[in-house]
C-alpha cells in the first residue's frame, strides 16, 4: 500500500512538471522566436570614378576598393536613380560576385531643395531640403520639422519631429520612384509624393553650400 502511494505521488509530480513545461511552451512557442531581427544596410557607398559610362560604373568605395560594375540590367529595370557622373557620391547594391550593380542611387543628385504644391489649398509650395552631411530641413512647413536623412538599402529615410514637440522623433522610410535633375518622386505605404527642384535663393542661403547633382549625367 505504501509502495503504491509512492508510485502515485511520483506520477503526480512528473505530470505536474510536464504540465509546467507545456504551459511555458504555450507562453513562448519556439517557432515564434525570431533570431534574425537585425536588418543591416547592404549597400556599398563611394564615388563615381573616371572610366564610367552608360553601361559600366566604376566606383571607389568608402573602404578604398575600386569596383567595375555592369549597370545594363539595372537601367533596364529603372533602378539607376539619378544617373551618375565622375565625382558623384553614390550608393550601390552590388551582386554577390561583385560584377553587377543591381541598384544605383545618386546621393549627390538628392542634394537640394525639393518642393510640391501644398496639398491643403495648392496656393503655396512646401517641401524639404536634403543637405550634405545628412542634414534635412523643412521648407515652408510649420507642423513638420525635418532633422536628418540617409539612405538605407536604397530607400530614403527621413527623421522628423512635430511642431507640438509631443513624443519622440519619427522615422519615415520612402521608396525612390524617380530621381532626375529636377524631379524627385518618393512613396511610402500610403502616398506618392512628387517634388520638383527649387532653385537655391542665394541671398537667403548665402552661407549654405549645396550639391544639386547637376553635373553632366551619363544618360
Amino acid at each position: 500500500m505504501i509502495a503504491m502511494r509512492k508510485i502515485v505521488l511520483t506520477l503526480i509530480a512528473v505530470l505536474t512538471l510536464l504540465t509546467g513545461c507545456i504551459d511555458k511552451g504555450k507562453q513562448v512557442p519556439f517557432e515564434e522566436v525570431n533570431m534574425d531581427t537585425v536588418v543591416r544596410d547592404t549597400m556599398v557607398y563611394g564615388f563615381c570614378a573616371r572610366g564610367s559610362d552608360r553601361d559600366v560604373l566604376i566606383i571607389i568605395t568608402d573602404a578604398g576598393d575600386t569596383l567595375s560594375l555592369n549597370v545594363t540590367n539595372a537601367r533596364q529595370d529603372s533602378l539607376v536613380k539619378g544617373n551618375y557622373a565622375v565625382g558623384d557620391e553614390l550608393a550601390v547594391t552590388v551582386s554577390a560576385d561583385t560584377t553587377e550593380a543591381m541598384m544605383v542611387v545618386n546621393k549627390s543628385a538628392l542634394h537640394g531643395n525639393w518642393v510640391m504644391p501644398n496639398p491643403i489649398d495648392g496656393s503655396s509650395k512646401m517641401g524639404l531640403s536634403i543637405l550634405k552631411g545628412g542634414t534635412a530641413e523643412s521648407i515652408d512647413q510649420s507642423e513638420v520639422i525635418y532633422k536628418s536623412w540617409r539612405l538605407f538599402n536604397g530607400k530614403l529615410v527621413l527623421v522628423l519631429t512635430r511642431e507640438d514637440g509631443i513624443g519622440n522623433d519619427e522615422t519615415q522610410m520612402f521608396t525612390i520612384k524617380r530621381l532626375t535633375r529636377d524631379s524627385l518622386i518618393i512613396a511610402d505605404d500610403d502616398d506618392l509624393y512628387e517634388y520638383g527642384r527649387k532653385e537655391l535663393d542665394v541671398e537667403e542661403n548665402f552661407d549654405i553650400e549645396l550639391d544639386d547633382g547637376m553635373d553632366e549625367f551619363f544618360l
